[in-house]
């Protein structure tokens, strides 16, 4: 099987990133951190939607443009270098099914019924509830099962649905966030439908069965702390050969260049394992790919802290952005443990 990226792939994620550093380029996330801003930004949303980031799996009969989950990855990937904030994933996901998603008029959060389980009584946290018009319900028990037909044997693993957010708000409380783009809301623990609601969806993710919308979506975080820990090699490097000590580039000293090499190796590694899952899809790949590229993400962004002394950790500098964004990533769909049991799972099914 060949990995490599095609020259249209190429071109693709050249194009996003171009379109990132022109649409959402430093000045902007450091007005977004400094004002502390915790809305999203509803100009930015339509234009990412204008430009397919939301509609880019989504059929083209359907009005999408028609590509596949390793184009996603690539885009994703562009997204987490730049700390694009607001909830990408469930808005992607949402493409087809809440009206206005694909276009970015909508804002599409997402509640994890079933793989929050194990926040235990106090219930599940919800990213940008405040901002959302929607919120993507993937996993609920009460779900009717219309979800999980015609997944090529994934299984229903719950329903998918939607909810509105503002119905959901009222029942939330805000919690604070070390991430000071990602405002959070903890649901309470009996916060699941109203009466008359339902979790079922119809349309693009309705056909798709819970647990591989919920795959898509770790798969899709995974993409994104691996472009955030892509961005930390190239900080640490930059870094180190602009700032001197003792009379020389501090990249010039053997600890220093030993950091950067592992930060490098970590970011490769992840690539490989998160662009292999894109094609392959399976669940057990999945999960690598997401516990590499957390580790990638949090590791790179302490030893990137590292190669900057003292000045990684103050306000004005970016690096510290970074780990705080990969810390709440690390929690979001699935987590070290659950990526952990995934593969045994699926290494003692093997025997």
């Amino acid at each position: 099987m060949d990995f490599r990226l095609t020259d249209d792939q190429r071109v693709l994620r050249a194009g996003v990133r171009e379109l990132l550093e022109g649409r959402f380029p430093r000045e902007r996330l450091r007005a977004v951190v400094d004002a502390g801003a915790t809305v999203v930004d509803r100009a930015l949303w339509r234009e990412l939607g204008g430009a397919g980031f939301f509609a880019l799996r989504l059929a083209e009969a359907d009005g999408g443009v028609g590509l596949g989950l390793p184009e996603a990855v690539l885009v994703f990937e562009e997204a987490g270098r730049a700390l694009l904030p607001g909830p990408l994933v469930a808005t992607h996901l949402a493409a087809g099914v809440v009206a206005g998603a694909a276009d970015g008029r909508a804002v599409v959060t997402a509640l994890d019924a079933a793989g929050q389980a194990a926040s235990g009584p106090a219930g599940p946290l919800v990213e940008h509830l405040a901002s959302a018009d929607a919120v993507l319900v993937i996993g609920g028990d009460e779900g009717d099962g219309e979800g999980g037909e015609g997944d090529g044997g994934d299984g229903g693993g719950g329903g998918i649905g939607v909810r509105s957010a503002a119905g959901l708000v009222r029942s939330a409380r805000p919690v604070r966030s070390v991430d000071p783009a990602t405002p959070l809301h903890r649901l309470d623990r009996g916060g699941g439908p109203g009466r008359g609601e339902r979790w079922s969806a119809t349309g693009p993710a309705g056909r798709r069965s819970a647990t591989r919308l919920r795959r898509e979506a770790v798969l899709l975080t995974a993409a994104l702390q691996l472009g955030s820990a892509a961005r930390t090699v190239e900080m640490a490097v930059r870094h180190a050969r602009e700032r001197s000590q003792f009379g020389r580039a501090i990249g010039a000293f053997q600890a220093v260049q030993h950091l950067c090499a592992g930060m490098l190796v970590r970011a490769e590694t992840a690539r490989s394992v998160v662009y292999a899952a894109a094609v392959t899809e399976d669940a057990s790949e999945v999960a690598a790919a997401k516990l590499l590229a957390d580790e990638a993400a949090v590791r790179n962004a302490r030893e990137c802290l590292q190669i900057h002394g003292g000045m990684g950790f103050t306000w004005e500098a970016d690096v510290h952005l970074h780990l705080k964004r990969a810390w709440v990533r690390a929690e979001q769909w699935q987590t070290v443990a659950e990526a952990e049991e995934e593969l045994a799972a699926g290494l003692l099914a093997g025997l």
